[in-house]
Formats: C-alpha cells, structure tokens, sequence
C-alpha cells in the first residue's frame, strides 16, 4: 500500500530530514584521516539524540550502528568500525531519523584529500545522476521515469554501472515503505506518481560492474570486483508543482568547504 501525506504531514518529514541532514554536515566535520567510523557513528547518536531526534537506523531490523559507512567498494549499508580512514578512502554515509512520527532518510558520499580523479567522477555522476532522476518525480509520470533517467545518465551516458539488488523507497512513518523506486527501468512502467507520495531516491553507482556481494557480517554490501561505489540520496514530496526536495545537501557541502582533509566535488 502506498501512503499519501497532507501537507501538515510533509512538513514533519522535512524537520526529521533536515536533522538528517544537519547530522550529515557534522560528520563532514569529523571526518578526518585516523579517525574510524566507530568514533563518527557514536557522536551521530549523540547529536541526533540531543536535537530531539531518533537513529532510525539503530536497531532497525538489527542494525547494530546509527549511520551506514560504506567504505571504497562498500555500496551500501556498512557497519562503522575501527577502519582507520585513509587520505585516499571514499566514504557513502547513509542516516536516518525518526522524529515526530516520521522518518528522513538521506545520503551523501564524501572523498579524502587524495582520492583519485576517477573516484571524484564517479561520485559527481551519481549525484547529478540523483537530480535528474528528481526532475522526473513529478505528478503524472511513473516510478519507471525515475529509474530511466538515472539508469541513463550513469550507464549509457557515462558507463557506470547500476546496482539492480538495491533500490529507493517511500518513507513515511515507517523507514521503508511502497513503492520500491529501483534505479534502473523503463519509461512509463511502475506505479503513478500522485500528489502526496514521498521518495527516498538513492542512486548505488559502481565504477566497475554491476555485481554486488554482501560481506559475512550480514549487512555490508560490496562491489564484486572491488571497484569504488558512490551512493548519494534525498527524500522528495511529490508535489503539484513539482518535486519538493526535503532533505538538503547544501549544508552538508558548507561543512566540507570547512574540513581540509575532505575534497569539494
């Protein structure tokens, strides 16, 4: 069943999506080369928790940690450890947040001072590629529209490669809800998009093939040829007059114009 919010409830949204993303900006301000995961996940808690929030992710169907830390073949949902960062690691940070009621639901991924030219590409195609996908939300298209536009941004036009085992979802009162909104697909096919509907659209881009794997820790998933992974995410109101981005990057990208050690893309 696919839920449909009032305006009321979609403004909710956008306050735990904007915790979300004021937690992703502070991480950009700890990330730094001989820190670990570990150390950044534990002050996310915190932070979160003192702004009135709750990790959504903590607990969530076992999930041991508050943020996904998806490290250089890492795609998605990695659990923060004691890796020590390196000058050259990309990382995908994954957070969500449930308060009032509603979960945000973001992701932005984030390059060390002397990650290759390569990995910096392949993280700026998976973030235009979020937007065009977003361009297409619109009422009266279908999921499909968003999945054709990211799929033909990075594959064809660029030669990266989608994962097909992963994909977006709504997001609501519950973390994962319907429609599924894969990042592949054809024009026209899938659910309508209908006023009310809310996206969390999650392009997972690999620099190498498509194939993924998931590590015996139960939850990491990486690239089976070890090639870099990028993952960038936004929670989106479908809206009348277009589609109402609730998550906001921009603060994230203010925080790493103030961190040294981590590269503006």
């Amino acid at each position: 069943m696919i839920y449909f919010k009032t305006n009321e409830e979609i403004e909710l949204q956008r306050l735990s999506n904007l915790l979300v993303s004021k937690t992703l900006a502070y991480v950009a301000s700890l990330l730094k080369t001989g820190e670990t995961g570990k150390s950044i996940d534990k002050k996310a808690e915190e932070f979160i928790r003192d702004h009135g929030g709750i990790p959504g992710f903590k607990g969530y169907r076992g999930f041991p940690a508050t943020l996904c830390m998806s490290v250089n073949e890492g795609v998605v949902h990695g659990i923060p450890s004691n890796h020590v960062f390196d000058s050259k690691d990309m990382i995908s940070v994954d957070c969500g947040v449930l308060m009032n009621g509603f979960y945000g639901d973001a992701a932005y991924s984030f390059a060390f001072s002397e990650a290759g030219e390569d990995v910096i590409k392949l993280m700026r195609v998976t973030r235009e590629s979020l937007y065009e996908g977003i361009k297409a939300a619109v009422v009266g298209n279908r999921v499909g529209d968003i999945s054709f536009a990211i799929q033909h941004y990075c594959e064809k036009l660029h030669g990266y490669s989608i994962v097909r085992e992963l994909v977006g979802h709504g997001v609501g009162r519950s973390l994962h809800e319907e429609p599924e909104v894969p990042n592949f697909g054809v024009r026209g096919k899938g659910p309508m998009l209908k006023e009310g509907m809310v996206l969390a659209i999650e392009p997972m881009v690999n620099m190498g093939m498509k194939a993924v794997r998931q590590k015996n820790d139960g939850w990491t998933i990486v690239t089976k040829d070890g090639k870099p992974s990028a993952h960038f995410e936004h929670s989106v109101a479908i809206r009348k007059n277009g589609p109402d981005i609730l998550s906001d990057h921009s603060i994230i990208e203010e925080s790493i114009k103030n961190n040294p050690e981590i590269r503006i893309i």
